[in-house]
């Protein structure tokens, strides 16, 4: 496996601190890979390290609660400066005792968890400057560029636009494995976790909601027209309902919902969002063909790709015409729109004309999978592959 020095280089200066450091992100992403590399580099200096991972039933079925966790630690550890490595350990009842005491003597506390309530609730309030959060997404281009050499394969584009990048689906040669892991995975973290984390009665309104959802990323939603689409199936649907179960795939990452800027009001629309999957391979396994939608999964990844760039990211409403992001970072600021192709000149005309009266102390770019430069003298245009291996606009 590759090294992830995107993110260790984050975590890195934090590894003697007392903060408790938090990874989190969607299930199977490579959390548990970049808690190990993190151990190993600590691991030069120390063996005074605990590690527990509370998906194995020998570690939870034994250490059921906050006392038996820390009492565990207190038992195995060695003299000195002790550094606790707790993976998934939202599963652990009263975990957030459990780390709130162990802070307070002389432990590096580490814990992995995918579910955003790690980072919501009384449990970082009461934390409030100690403890530093870290966000981790499945593999990138670049990752999975690297990751391919690695294992003397080729990293394709168009099967990154179709697939995506979540780690372990590069370990299976054939199309067939691959294809049959990602539909468990989906079934277990999309379906069947949210479920039984929530106790949600209504199963077969949720799975209707979940598939609409995923297959119909980079568009814009609000509760209200997702709900006139789910009552075609399901009549006893309300908005609350709807606003529940999409936050139930914002907790679990498994979605982000982006709100639109508006230039009239100069501000975020909170009734209008865009949503994009953590991993476009949520779109592709839902398709009855061999039709993907890339159009729309180019979007999401070049979303992802800005995100991991370090970008906030919003849309755009530049009058009445939708411009895909806003991306800032500190004082600068970038238009970016995305498409497919402008080959075709209808393309050309309504991709570039979407940034009309954008002034030009922004930096204005289209990215698409052309091999002709499109640029002119006010608009950047960017080749897909280009962008891909970018490490900043």
């Amino acid at each position: 496996m590759i090294l992830r020095e995107h993110y260790i280089e984050q975590v890195r200066p934090f590894y003697e601190s007392d903060l408790i450091k938090i990874i989190t992100g969607i299930r199977r992403c490579g959390k548990s890979v970049i808690m190990e590399q993190i151990i190993n580099e600590i691991s030069l200096t120390t063996d005074n390290i605990i590690y527990l991972n509370f998906e194995d039933k020998k570690v939870s079925s034994n250490i059921t609660d906050s006392v038996q966790l820390i009492s565990y630690v207190e038992d195995h550890k060695k003299d000195g400066k002790c550094y606790l490595f707790f993976d998934e350990i939202q599963t652990l009842d009263g975990w957030q005792d459990a780390c709130k005491t162990l802070r307070l003597y002389d432990y590096s506390l580490f814990i992995t968890g995918s579910n955003s309530k790690l980072l919501s609730g009384e449990f970082t309030k009461e934390l409030a400057g100690r403890y530093v959060a870290f966000r981790v997404r499945p593999f990138v281009y670049k990752e999975i560029a690297e990751y391919c050499k690695e294992l003397g394969r080729e990293a394709s584009v168009t099967d990154y636009l179709v697939w995506g990048g979540f780690p372990k689906r590069f370990e299976f040669d054939s199309f067939e494995a691959q294809s049959r892991y990602l539909n468990d995975l989906d079934d277990t973290i999309v379906i069947n976790d949210l479920i039984r984390r929530y106790k949600i009665r209504k199963e077969s309104l949720f799975r209707s909601l979940v598939n609409f959802i995923l297959r119909n990323n980079s568009r814009i939603f609000s509760a209200s027209s997702i709900r006139d689409y789910i009552k075609g199936e399901h009549a006893e649907c309300s908005v609350n309902t709807i606003m529940k179960y999409i936050g139930y795939l914002e907790e679990a990452y498994i979605i982000e919902s982006v709100k639109q800027y508006s230039t009239k009001t100069k501000k975020e629309l909170s009734y209008y969002s865009k949503i994009y999957n953590a991993d476009v391979c949520f779109n592709s396994i839902r398709c009855m063909t061999s039709r993907f939608d890339i159009t729309h999964n180019l979007e999401n990844i070049v979303y992802n790709e800005l995100i991991y760039m370090g970008y906030r990211v919003y849309v755009y409403n530049n009058n009445g015409k939708e411009i895909d992001f806003l991306a800032t970072m500190g004082a600068k600021q970038y238009f970016v729109q995305v498409a497919y192709s402008v080959a075709e000149e209808k393309a050309y005309q309504r991709e570039f004309k979407a940034f009309n009266n954008i002034d030009n102390l922004s930096q204005k770019i289209i990215i698409t999978n052309d091999d002709i430069d499109y640029s002119t003298s006010v608009i950047k245009h960017i080749k897909l592959k280009d962008f891909l291996m970018m490490d900043s606009l």
